[in-house]
C-alpha cells in the first residue's frame, strides 16, 4: 500500500474524461447552490440578532439589561449548537440528511418568530422562535465539510477544494451585511413584521435550494458512529495493556487486512502509523488474550487506524489552542476599538456616522481580500512556494496572526495620535451636547480593513485545515473546534480586561481602561495584546514545526 499525505479528500474521480467532466458540472452546481444557501441562511439570522436587543425593549418590554443579557444568552447557545449538530451528522444522521433537519427546524424557528411579531403573541411564542432558530442555524461546520466533500482527491480538484473555502466564508460576510444593515433598516422603518417575515421567507428558499441539489451533491461521506466510544476505547485498551511493550515495527500492529484502504470504521479510510503519542500504539498490540477470543473485544484490541484516529484529534489540539488567543484579539473589534472610536468625531458633513457602523468596513474589506486571494496572492505564492494552493494551511494560518498582531499594533498608534490630539485640543461639543476629540472616526478604517486581511488568512485558514487534518469519519465535529475556540477567546478576551483594569486601577489610579477613556490608557492595552499576539504566533510556530500532516494508506 502507497501511503498519501493528505490535504484534502474527496470521491475518487470518474474513469472517464466524459464522466470526469459530468463530476465537475454537478459539484460546480451542488456548491454553488451551498454557496447561495450559507448567503441566505446568515442574511437570516444576522437580520434577527444585530436588531434583537431593540425587540427585546421595545415589543417586550425588558429593562436595558434584561435585554442585553437574553440576547448574549441566545447567542452563547447559538455558539454551542454548531457542535451538537456536527456530532449528529459525523455519528448517526450523515451530513446531508443533518443539513435537511436542521434547516426545517429554522424554518419553524423564524415562522414563530415572526408569528410572534405579526400578532403580538407572549414572550414564550417568541423565545420558543427565537432558540429554534439558535438550534435551525448551526450548521456552519456541517455546511462546510459537506461542501469540502463534493471536491476529489486529484490536484486540480484540491485546488478548487481550497476556494470553495474562501468563497463560503465570502457568502458568510455578505449574508451578515445584508441582513444586518438592509434587514436593520426594513425593521426601523416598516416594523418588525415585515423585518422578521423576510429572513422567514429567506429560510423557506434556503431549504428549497439545497432540496434542489440533491441530485447534485456528492453524499458519499456515511455516518461513522459515535467518536467518543472509539477514542475511549483506545484510551481504555492503552491503559489495560500498560505493562506491554508496542513493537517498533508498526506492521506488527493491529490493522484490518482489506486491500482497498479502507478501515473498519464506516466511511472512514484507513491511516498510517505515526511515531507520536507511542503510548497509545499499546492498544493495537494483538496479546496471546486477544487472540484467544475471536472477535477480539474493542475495549481491548483497536486497529492502527483507530488509534490514529485519536493521535489526529490530539495533533488538533495545540493548533486549535493557538486560535483562543487569536480569537481574543480579534473580539477588540467589538469591544475596545469601539470604545476607542466612540470618542471621536462622528461628523461627516451633516450626518453622523453611528459607531458600530464602522465594523462594515470589516466585512467590505473581507469582501476584497476574498477575491484578491484566490485570484491574486495565490497564483503568486504558487511561484514562490511551489505548493499547489499557495501556502500549506499552517503556513496561511500563521500568516493571518502576523497581520493580526500588526492590526493592534496600528489601534495602538491611533491611540497615541488621540491622546496626543486630546493634550493639544481638548475635546470638543456638538450641538447635541456630544463630547468629542477633534479627530475623524474615518481614521480606524485602517484597523479594520487589516482585520478583514486576518479573518481571509487565519479564519478561513481554520477552515480548510480542521477539515482535511480532521478524521474521515469526525470531520463535521472538528470543522465545529474554530468555532468553538472563537468562542472561548470571547471568554479570554473578558478575562484579559478584568486582569488588566484589576491589576491598573489601584491607589486611586484610573487604570488603562476607565469609564472615560480619556481618563486612562488605552494604548498600554492595545500594546500588551500585540504581545500576546507575538507570544502566540512563537508558541504557534512551535506547534507548526512539530505537526505531522495526517497520511492515509491508498
Amino acid at each position: 500500500m502507497e501511503a498519501v499525505e493528505v490535504e484534502s479528500k474527496g470521491s475518487h474521480g470518474g474513469d472517464g474524461d466524459r464522466r470526469t467532466s459530468r463530476n465537475d458540472r454537478r459539484s460546480s452546481w451542488g456548491c454553488t447552490l451551498l454557496l447561495v444557501n450559507n448567503c441566505l441562511q446568515n442574511t437570516s439570522y444576522f437580520g434577527l440578532s444585530t436588531n434583537l436587543v431593540n425587540y427585546f425593549q421595545v415589543e417586550l418590554h425588558a429593562g436595558s439589561k434584561s435585554a442585553a443579557n437574553s440576547v448574549t444568552n441566545w447567542m452563547g447557545t447559538s455558539s454551542i449548537t454548531p457542535l451538537a449538530a456536527a456530532l449528529l451528522a459525523d455519528s448517526f444522521l450523515g451530513r446531508y440528511w443533518t443539513i435537511t433537519l436542521f434547516l426545517v427546524i429554522s424554518v419553524a424557528g423564524y415562522g414563530l418568530v415572526t408569528a410572534s411579531a405579526s400578532a403580538a403573541l407572549q414572550s414564550a411564542v417568541f423565545y420558543a422562535g427565537l432558540y429554534l432558530v439558535a438550534l435551525g442555524g448551526a450548521l456552519s461546520p456541517v455546511m462546510v465539510s459537506f461542501g469540502a466533500d463534493q471536491f476529489g482527491d486529484d490536484e486540480s480538484e484540491r485546488g478548487q477544494q481550497s476556494s470553495f473555502f474562501n468563497w463560503f466564508y465570502f457568502s458568510m460576510n455578505v449574508g451578515s451585511l445584508v441582513g444586518g444593515t438592509v434587514l436593520v433598516w426594513v425593521q426601523t422603518a416598516h416594523g418588525w413584521r415585515l423585518g422578521y417575515g423576510i429572513p422567514a421567507l429567506l429560510s423557506v428558499l434556503a431549504v428549497a435550494l439545497f432540496m434542489a441539489g440533491t441530485t447534485a451533491y456528492r453524499r458519499n461521506q456515511p455516518p461513522g458512529g459515535f467518536p467518543a466510544t472509539r477514542i475511549a476505547q483506545v484510551v481504555v485498551a492503552a491503559v489495560r495493556k500498560w505493562d506491554v511493550e508496542a513493537p517498533d515495527d508498526a506492521a506488527l500492529l493491529h490493522e484490518c487486512a482489506s486491500d482497498d484502504g479502507v478501515s473498519t470504521i464506516q466511511g472512514s479510510r484507513r491511516l498510517v502509523h505515526t511515531d507520536q503519542f507511542r503510548f497509545l500504539d499499546k492498544a493495537a498490540v494483538e496479546t496471546e488474550g486477544d487472540r484467544r477470543v475471536r472477535p477480539a473485544s474493542p475495549w481491548r484490541l483497536c486497529t492502527v487506524t483507530q488509534v490514529e484516529e485519536l493521535k489526529c484529534v490530539l495533533r488538533l489540539l495545540p493548533v486549535w489552542a493557538c486560535g483562543i488567543i487569536f480569537a481574543a484579539a480579534y473580539t477588540q473589534m467589538s469591544t475596545t476599538f469601539i470604545l476607542q472610536v466612540d470618542t471621536l468625531d462622528p461628523r461627516l458633513g451633516s450626518f453622523r456616522v453611528p459607531a458600530a457602523v464602522l465594523s462594515v468596513f470589516d466585512t467590505l474589506s473581507i469582501m476584497i481580500w476574498v477575491p484578491l486571494y484566490d485570484f491574486v496572492i495565490v497564483p503568486l505564492a504558487r511561484r514562490l512556494t511551489g505548493h499547489s494552493r499557495g501556502f500549506t494551511p499552517l503556513a496561511r494560518m500563521g500568516i493571518g496572526f502576523v497581520v493580526l498582531t500588526i492590526t493592534m499594533l496600528l489601534a495602538g498608534v491611533l491611540e497615541v495620535a488621540r491622546r496626543r490630539v486630546l493634550a493639544r485640543h481638548g475635546t470638543y461639543i456638538d450641538a447635541d451636547g456630544a463630547e468629542y476629540v477633534p479627530m475623524s472616526i474615518f481614521w480606524q478604517v485602517p484597523q479594520y480593513v487589516v482585520v478583514g486581511a486576518a479573518e481571509v488568512f487565519t479564519f478561513i485558514g481554520q477552515l480548510e485545515f480542521f477539515y482535511e487534518q480532521a478524521p474521515d469519519a469526525m470531520r463535521s465535529v472538528c470543522s465545529g473546534l474554530p468555532s468553538a475556540a472563537f468562542a472561548l477567546g470571547n471568554y479570554a478576551s473578558s478575562a484579559i480586561v478584568a486582569v488588566v483594569v484589576r491589576a491598573t486601577a489601584r491607589g486611586g489610579r484610573s487604570g488603562w481602561i476607565p469609564d472615560d477613556i480619556n481618563d486612562g490608557h488605552l494604548d498600554y492595552f492595545f500594546w500588551l495584546l500585540a504581545v500576546l499576539c507575538v507570544g502566540n504566533f512563537s508558541a504557534y510556530l512551535v506547534v507548526a514545526r512539530w505537526y505531522n500532516y495526517k497520511k492515509t494508506v491508498d
